[in-house]
């Protein structure tokens, strides 16, 4: 018996636990979300952690941030190009360390 006592306490401290974090409210919001949808999704999994993992990005979101990396990395990469050229114009008017002029 204590055992099963046991076991109810931290089943409660558990429960109180996510009460207090928020867990079960926003659970409770997704749950009543879902409920709601005229059509259900296909995949009641994937729009549980859409809106509950999203926190509000957008898939729209995603697809700009993912573009501007793309631009910043043509950007390095011209940039990296750019740095390259200059190095080897600038050989031209200054020698390497080291080296001697005679």
């Amino acid at each position: 018996m204590t055992h099963y006592r046991s076991s109810d306490t931290k089943r409660e401290q558990f429960r109180r636990y996510l009460e207090k974090a928020g867990v079960v409210d926003s659970l409770t919001s997704v749950l009543v979300a879902l409920y709601e949808q005229q059509e259900r999704p296909s995949n009641a999994l994937e729009f549980i952690k859409e809106h509950l993992g999203g926190g509000g990005q957008t898939s729209t979101d995603t697809e700009d941030l993912q573009q501007e990396v793309m631009d910043l990395r043509q950007r390095c990469s011209r940039l990296a190009e750019e740095n390259k050229d200059l190095k080897t114009r600038l050989q031209h008017y200054e020698p390497e360390e080291g080296a001697t002029a005679d």
